[in-house]
C-alpha cells in the first residue's frame, strides 16, 4: 500500500472529488457551506436527520465520482482519539488500485498541525500490510491533498512520525516473518543492518556466551541447528556519561515448547514469541531514524526452541550468567530463562537507570486480562505509573499485577537456587515474574510486561490490521518522550 500526502493552500470552491471535512460531534454541517454545492448541502442535511450520529465518521455518496465524509471531533478528543480516527478513515477509504481524496480542516480549533498530524499518523499505522510471500500483489495507492491548515505540520514533527511508523512497522515485519525465514542467524543479521541508522551494534554468538557462562540462555537453543546469540543495541542521544535506559526482549524464533512439547493446534503462531525482541528493536531504530535526545540500550536474547537429540531435558540444572542455578522443570517455560542472562546482563554491563523487559511470557496473562490490556510486574512505583500513563495516550494499556516474596516460595527448588515454573498450580504470570526478579541483582528499577496477549492479533485493533501489532514501539516511545527527552 503506497500512502501520498500532500499539503495544499487552495482548492477550487466546489470540489467534485471525494472530500472529509472535520465536523463537531453533533455533525454542525455550517463549516462546510463553501465547499458544497446547496443541493448537495440539502442532501446531507436530510439524511443526516436518520443517520447514526454516534458514529465517529458519516460517508455521504453525492454521486458515482464523489463522496463527502463527515468526521466527527469531540473538543476533548485525546491524542489516541485522534489517531483513531484516522484508522477508521483509511478503513473507508482503502479500496481500488488508485484513489484520490481531500481533507478539509477549517473547521478545527487549536492547534491544526498537531491534529493533523495524529489523525495521518493513525491512517498510516492502520495501513500496514505484509504481502511480500503473495506472489499476486495488488499494487494500490492512495493520495491524500490536506488544506485549509495555516502551517504544515513542522519538519521535525513529520520525522518524529515518520521514525515511529519505520520503527512499528519494522517490528511488525519481524514478528509477520515465517520461523524458516527468520530463524536467530537472520535475525542477527537483520539487527546488524541497523548500524546504518546509527546503532552501536555488539553481537555475541554462541563462542562469546560460552565464555561468558550464559547458560540458561544457551540452553534453550541448544536443540536448534541455528546459533543462539544475545545482541545489544546502543543509541547515544546527548553526549554525556548519564545513565542509560535498557529495555531488554524476548526473542525465540519459533518455540516447539522443546521436550514439553505443545500441541500441534496452533504451534504456528509460536513465530511471534519473539515479538519482545521485536519491539525493542523496533523500539532502538525508531530513537536512531528521530535522533533522540537520549541515551538508551537495547538488549535481545535470540533463540529457536526445538527438539534433538542434544536438547535440553526437562530436570536438566544449568548455571546461570549471574550465578544462580536453575533447575528446568518444563523445557517451554523457555523465554524466563533467555530472559534472566539477559536482564543480569543488561544490569551488570550499561548500569542503567531503569530495565524494561517484554515477553509473550505465559498464556496465563491472556487468561486473566485477554487482548485488552498487557501485565506489568515491578518493583518501582515511579517507573510503573510512567509506563501506564504512556500506555493510556498510545492506548498500549497495561495493568499492574502483584509482586510478593510469597511467592518466591513456589519458585524455590529442592535441587538448584530456583526453578523455572511453579507445579503447585496458580498465578502462572506473577510467578513468571518473580523467577525473573530474581536476575535483578543490584534493586535497578525494573518493569517486565507480559505482551502474550497484545503481540498479535487474529480479529485487528484500532491502529494496525489483522496479524502484528508492534506493540510496546510506540508506549515505550511515549515513556521516552514524557519523561526522559
Amino acid at each position: 500500500m503506497s500512502i501520498q500526502i500532500n499539503f495544499i493552500k487552495k482548492v477550487e470552491k466546489n470540489l467534485s472529488a471525494n472530500t472529509a471535512f472535520f465536523v463537531d460531534d453533533k455533525f454542525n454541517t455550517k463549516s462546510i457551506k463553501k465547499y458544497v454545492l446547496d443541493n448537495e448541502l440539502s442532501y446531507i442535511n436530510d439524511l443526516l436527520k436518520n443517520s447514526d450520529i454516534k458514529k465517529k465518521i458519516l460517508v455521504f455518496e453525492i454521486n458515482s465520482k464523489k463522496k463527502i465524509f463527515l468526521i466527527s471531533v469531540k473538543k476533548d478528543a485525546r491524542q489516541f482519539d485522534i489517531e483513531n480516527l484516522g484508522s477508521q478513515f483509511f478503513d473507508l477509504i482503502n479500496h481500488g488500485k488508485k484513489n484520490q481524496y481531500y481533507i478539509n480542516t477549517d473547521s478545527l480549533n487549536g492547534k491544526q498541525e498537531d491534529f493533523v498530524s495524529y489523525f495521518l499518523h493513525g491512517l498510516k499505522l492502520k495501513s500496514y500490510e505484509f504481502n511480500k510471500y503473495k506472489t499476486k500483489k495488488e499494487i494500490r495507492s492512495i493520495l491524500i491533498n490536506v488544506f485549509g491548515i495555516k502551517n504544515n505540520p513542522s519538519s521535525y514533527r513529520q520525522l518524529r512520525f515518520k521514525a515511529l511508523e519505520e520503527g512499528t512497522f519494522f517490528a511488525r515485519d519481524l514478528v509477520s516473518e515465517p520461523g524458516n525465514v527468520l530463524h536467530p542467524d537472520e535475525y542477527a543479521k537483520r539487527i546488524n543492518d541497523l548500524k546504518k541508522d546509527g546503532l552501536k551494534i555488539t553481537i555475541y554468538d554462541k563462542k562469546k556466551l560460552k565464555k561468558l557462562r550464559m547458560n540458561a540462555l544457551l540452553g534453550v537453543g541448544m536443540g536448534s541447528v541455528r546459533g543462539s546469540y544475545l545482541i545489544t543495541m546502543e543509541w547515544n542521544g546527548i553526549k554525556n556519561n548519564s545513565k542509560p535506559l535498557a529495555f531488554v526482549g524476548k526473542g525465540v524464533t519459533f518455540d516447539t515448547g522443546g521436550y514439553s512439547l505443545k500441541p500441534a493446534r496452533f504451534m504456528e503462531d509460536m513465530t511471534y514469541d519473539m515479538a519482545g525482541s521485536a519491539a525493542v528493536v523496533g523500539l532502538m531504530k525508531n530513537l536512531a531514524l528521530r535522533k533522540a535526545k537520549v541515551n538508551a540500550v537495547g538488549v535481545v536474547g535470540l533463540v529457536e526452541n526445538m527438539v534433538s537429540g542434544i536438547a535440553q531435558r526437562p530436570g536438566d540444572i544449568v548455571k546461570s550468567y549471574s550465578g544462580k542455578t536453575i533447575e528446568v522443570l518444563n523445557t517451554d517455560a523457555e523465554g524466563r530463562l533467555v530472559l534472566a542472562d539477559a536482564l543480569t546482563f543488561t544490569e551488570k554491563k550499561f548500569k542503567p537507570k531503569f530495565i524494561v523487559d517484554l515477553a509473550t511470557l505465559t498464556g496465563a496473562i491472556i487468561v486473566c486480562l485477554g487482548s485488552e490490556y498487557a501485565g506489568l510486574f515491578s518493583n518501582d512505583d515511579k517507573l510503573s505509573k510512567q509506563i501506564i500513563d504512556a500506555g493510556e495516550k498510545v492506548e498500549e494499556k497495561l495493568w499492574r499485577m502483584p509482586l510478593h516474596k510469597n511467592y518466591d516460595k513456589l519458585m524455590n527448588s529442592k535441587n538448584a537456587d530456583v526453578q523455572n515454573i511453579n507445579y503447585v498450580g496458580g498465578a502462572g504470570s506473577t510467578t513468571a515474574a518473580q523467577f525473573l526478579q530474581r536476575f535483578i541483582i543490584n534493586k535497578t528499577p525494573w518493569a517486565h510486561l507480559d505482551i502474550a496477549g497484545m503481540a498479535f492479533s487474529k480479529y485487528g485493533g484500532a491502529l494496525n490490521s489483522r496479524g502484528a501489532t508492534g506493540f510496546g514501539v510506540r508506549l515505550l516511545n511515549q515513556l521516552i518522550e514524557e519523561n526522559y527527552e
